[in-house]
């Protein structure tokens, strides 16, 4: 056996993260699904490790034992980018849009515990493959199999893992043909006379060594605050409240209180950075270390799990969502961020609403909504959604 220390792990989990950005670069396929870098990379060493382990040529160890510090700093950045002012710009629209990602959370949990009730596997396996996996994505998979792993349930991580990446292609694949056969069947065309510009970000920010700093301030301080509420929280009622969880929503009130009385301290241009590198890491971090061999007896299971899943948005984006949002071009498209980042994640959601408007037209509507969504205020229903079924099936 080889074990490899903290630093080297890091050290790989940048390099995979590195190699999974070339690969991407190399690969049609990996681009046009918008396969994470990390999970490419991560999954290419969990596979080269049960190579390895399965033929008895070796087995290697790995020390992640920094993984938990850019899982909690990601989520912080998370929460701070969660004003509240963003709701408002987005209106009616965004509210039912919000509602129905609330709702596909708890329906995904359903199905996935549901079915692998009726298939004879742990509950809490087939919520691995619902919300936590399909609307929360590989990093949500990655933080919450972790705490399922410290229940006692073993391959939680890679089960979601592989759920994710699953669903990321899923969603990659539907969003496009669901517009087309909207579009075609309502005969529905752009708004001409939209005109209206919305930013809800200053994208010309500047990033300065004192700025940044700030933002690690606040990152840090948040961290620390959360990580004591989410003990002390747990401690109180018995209700697992992981550390990282109290972060994120202790960051969504630091944000808004800052809003009020100093909103330019907030530089979403660092805070954004610094989530990104840290999702990074972390996801390389978590997915170079699953052990793929432990699923095998799991795969059919989680594909009936995923192919539910995917029925399941189908059939909700096309009769019931579209019609929620107006029954009109802007809700076909926003029906095709939903199916994104509902099955994967935010830049799923927005690769398949790019491919829409660059072959039917633009829907300004539609890029505000879903990426305000999609981002950071998915995670206020789904987390509660995803933690209340943990404390039921534990």
């Amino acid at each position: 056996m080889i074990e490899i220390n903290q630093i080297t792990t890091v050290f790989l989990a940048v390099a995979l993260f590195a190699l999974g950005s070339f690969l991407i670069n190399k690969i049609g396929f990996l681009k046009r699904f918008c396969i994470p870098a990390p999970v490419v990379g991560g999954l290419l060493f969990a596979a080269l490790t049960t190579i390895l382990k399965t033929t008895g040529i070796l087995e290697i160890s790995l020390d992640t034992s920094l993984q938990s510090l850019f899982m909690i700093t990601f989520f912080t950045t998370i929460g701070l980018g969660a004003s509240f002012k963003l709701v408002k710009l987005g209106g009616k629209l965004l509210i039912i849009y919000w509602l129905a990602c609330g709702f596909l959370a708890l329906m995904q949990n359903v199905i996935g515990v549901s079915l692998a009730s009726l298939m004879g596997i742990h509950p809490l396996i087939g919520m691995m493959a619902g919300a936590v996996s399909m609307e929360g994505g590989h990093g949500a998979a990655a933080a919450f199999g972790q705490t399922l792993e410290d229940l006692g349930i073993s391959s939680a991580m890679t089960i979601g893992a592989a759920a994710a990446t699953c669903g990321l292609v899923a969603g990659g694949l539907i969003g496009g043909p669901i517009v087309k056969y909207l579009v075609g069947k309502y005969n529905l065309t752009p708004d001409e006379q939209e005109s209206e510009e919305v930013q809800y970000e200053n994208k010309h920010e500047q990033i300065t060594s004192d700025s940044f700093f700030t933002q690690v301030l606040l990152i840090t301080f948040c961290m620390a605050v959360g990580t004591y509420v989410g003990t002390l929280f747990s401690e109180a009622t018995g209700f697992v409240l992981p550390g990282y969880v109290g972060a994120m929503f202790v960051a969504v009130l630091v944000r808004n209180i800052m809003d009020k009385f100093k909103p330019e301290a907030i530089n979403m241009k660092s805070i954004s950075l610094i989530g990104d590198v840290t999702l990074g890491v972390f996801l390389s971090m978590a997915l170079m270390s699953i052990k793929l061999w432990e699923i095998a007896d799991l795969a059919l299971p989680l594909f009936i799990i995923v192919f539910a899943q995917v029925f399941f948005i189908v059939v909700f984006s096309i009769f019931v969502l579209f019609k929620l949002l107006g029954k009109n071009y802007d809700a076909a498209v926003m029906v095709a961020g939903f199916a994104g980042h509902g099955l994967g994640a935010t830049p799923n959601a927005m690769a398949n609403m790019s491919a829409v408007v660059q072959r039917f037209g633009p829907s300004k509507k539609a890029f505000l909504v879903v990426p305000i969504v999609g981002a950071f205020l998915i995670d206020v229903f789904g987390i509660p959604i995803i933690i209340t079924t943990i404390n039921l099936f534990k």
